[in-house]
């Protein structure tokens, strides 16, 4: 949801970046656009009476292969569809030029109480609507009444619908489909927000999100005064583009709830609901999914910093829910947030993949999925799963996800920071460090701005493994190849001096020391007069990394404070992978009691943090054990040897 609002438009005209070949790319698009849509703007009335602003770009006669009719290809976006009362033809709502030069109605939609729709907007808006009784009006509800609107009004059309979207756009394609419009044959919820307070953009294990939310809302997504076709300025500015001193300095989450913060009612409701209450439950589009009966294909990026858990919860959800949709399929590969709509995905940061997987995923992916079930185009169907595998860079057709034949194995913290397939035998055996709130574990080793660098969900972690407060366990080279599907299983035995802490746990692969990548850096040694190469031996590579609030240990709705010194269980289950860890690597686990401020931080005193002063913060000294009686490791979804 964080990001992903400021690169859409460029993503629609600059698909590959800021480069001169990009800039030519968007060009192109551009003059093709012109040439072969026409533009119109609607105000579609709902069953309420609100009217929502929606453009409908048509294709222009005779300019396509496929001579119509065409079906609908929509997105809803609370972001604005733009270009408001003139002629500029710039479609929000796929870049994939696949897609857009195979012939096909375009439409977004502002939805309701955003820009020129409406209505009252409401944060994730939840399903009201009873399909028995006819009775409530929410997103599925607009997006049927649009529907039979525009099948309706616009000519030309084959009476098909589909709908796709990215981040916020994509949790109103999943809104959209519950109980959906018939005539919806087709949707692809992209990274969505389905679950905000478990895994989402707002909570990951209990912990608030804070960098991610605090520089979307307080700088960017506020209340509307709607219809608005400009926003009004807003001058709230950070004080200093280093994210870490700037949340340490404001020191509170109070404080950011502030006018000093730049806080407003939507940033507001997110920190003060710092449970999975009412709140949460009502939008928790897990419950939710019902009455689905188009094809839905769920896509998601393995280093998606802001809605990396939406697409497999929302998988598994109409899995359970709609046995009877027209198909259920995930998509995963080696993105960020909405990465696949944009730039090539050949690399992040410093991994590459070995190929362009987004260009991929947009030709032999994307595009095939909406032409077969709204063209009826003939095609190979797409597997249940179908995911890329970081560390072979390969793509991976599966019948279930996680795969069945995956089997479940914990590997275990051993003592002088080993780590293992086999328990611990030591009748005594424990690490220890002091978490000291004024002196947070950074989630980057560089100084980066309010927003999370996308790359940090891959980057080097060498810079933490040098910290007395964090614990580092290792396995020795390995000796054959070893494959990781599904989610990760945190099983700690902990200890604590104070009442509540965090355990922040990273799946890390490290590199042999030999390795380097073909022209990798040709400056070496007293050569380097820019900035420093790269070295990539050794390179500790980010898997997978996930906070974990210890009070929420046994229920996300009530938590319960820890008693100092006493032995306890946390355990908990971080987002899913597909990853080999490579012949002559390493696997690495790393244990902390702080990411910053990637997460808020925890004052390890038992209380409402939303309300804590500064003088509530306080050391403790966490304890991770490794014997016998009190093993501590990671539960984890092992592919057979090859």
């Amino acid at each position: 949801m964080k990001v992903f609002r400021r690169v859409w438009a460029a993503c629609v005209m600059v698909c590959a970046g800021a480069s001169m070949a990009a800039a030519q790319q968007g060009s192109q698009m551009a003059e093709f656009l012109k040439a072969h849509y026409e533009k119109h703007e609607y105000r579609i009335p709902m069953r309420d009476g609100v009217k929502l602003y929606t453009q409908v770009y048509t294709p222009i006669a005779g300019e396509f292969e496929d001579k119509g009719p065409y079906p609908f290809l929509m997105t809803r976006t609370p972001y604005s569809c733009g270009n408001y009362d003139n002629d500029v033809v710039q479609p929000r709502v796929t870049g994939n030029m696949t897609m857009l030069k195979s012939g096909y109605i375009l439409v977004c939609q502002d939805v309701r109480g955003r820009w020129e729709s409406e209505g009252n907007w409401v944060e994730m808006t939840p399903p009201v609507y009873d399909a028995k009784t006819g009775h409530g009006i929410d997103e599925s509800t607009d997006m049927s009444d649009s529907v039979d609107w525009l099948l309706k009004h616009i000519s030309g059309n084959n009476g098909s619908v589909g709908i796709m979207g990215i981040s916020y756009p994509g949790f109103y394609t999943a809104a959209s489909i519950i109980d959906g419009n018939p005539a919806i044959k087709a949707a692809s919820p992209q990274a969505p927000m389905i679950n905000l307070f478990d895994g989402d953009d707002s909570y990951h294990g209990g912990a608030f999100m804070l960098a991610a939310n605090h520089s979307f809302y307080a700088p960017f997504y506020r209340p509307q005064k709607n219809p608005l076709k400009v926003e009004p300025p807003n001058d709230f500015k950070f004080f200093t583009k280093d994210a870490y001193q700037y949340y340490l300095q404001m020191g509170t989450l109070a404080h950011l709830d502030s006018p000093a913060g730049g806080t407003n009612p939507l940033y507001h409701d997110q920190t003060i609901h710092d449970t999975y209450d009412a709140y949460w439950v009502a939008r928790n589009m897990e419950l939710h999914m019902t009455g689905v009966k188009a094809a839905v294909m769920f896509v998601g990026g393995w280093f998606d910093a802001e809605d990396l858990a939406g697409p497999v919860k929302g998988f598994h959800a109409v899995a359970k829910l709609s046995p009877d949709a027209a198909a259920d399929t995930l998509v995963e590969g080696p993105w960020v947030h909405g990465g696949w709509a944009r730039g090539t995905g050949a690399s992040l940061g410093d991994i590459r993949f070995g190929s362009e997987t987004s260009v991929f995923y947009q030709q032999n992916i994307e595009a095939p999925f909406f032409a077969h079930y709204l063209k009826d185009a003939a095609w190979t169907p797409l597997p249940k799963a179908y995911t890329f595998e970081t560390g072979t860079d390969v793509w991976k057709k599966y019948d279930a996800w996680p795969p069945k034949q995956a089997a479940t194995k914990t590997i275990y913290f051993q003592p002088n920071g080993g780590l293992s397939w086999t328990a611990p035998t030591e009748s005594a055996s424990k690490d220890s460090y002091v978490s000291d709130p004024a002196h947070p574990v950074p989630y980057v080793g560089y100084v980066s701005e309010a927003d999370p660098p996308q790359r940090y969900m891959d980057d080097d972690q060498r810079f933490a493994a040098t910290r007395p407060d964090v614990l580092v366990y290792e396995t020795a080279p390995l000796t054959e190849d070893v494959t990781i599907v599904g989610p990760i299983k945190p099983r700690l035995k902990i200890a604590s001096t104070g009442t509540d802490s965090d355990f922040d746990i990273k799946l890390i692969d490290v590199y042999p020391n030999d390795f380097e990548y073909p022209n990798e850096g040709a400056d070496q040694g007293k050569h380097v007069t820019a900035a420093p190469p790269v070295m990539m031996g050794g390179y500790e590579m980010l898997v997978r990394g996930e906070p974990f609030r210890a009070k929420f240990r046994n229920s996300l709705a009530k938590p319960e404070p820890l008693v100092p010194g006493k032995i306890t269980a946390v355990d908990y289950s971080m987002q899913d992978i597909n990853h080999t860890f490579r012949k002559g690597h390493r696997i690495m686990v790393q244990v902390a009691s702080s990411w910053f401020p990637l997460t808020d931080r925890n004052p390890q005193v038992f209380m409402d943090i939303a309300k804590a002063k500064p003088e509530d913060f306080h050391k403790a000294t966490e304890t991770v054990f490794h014997q016998a009686d009190a093993a501590s490791g990671i539960e984890l979804m092992v592919m057979p040897a090859k």
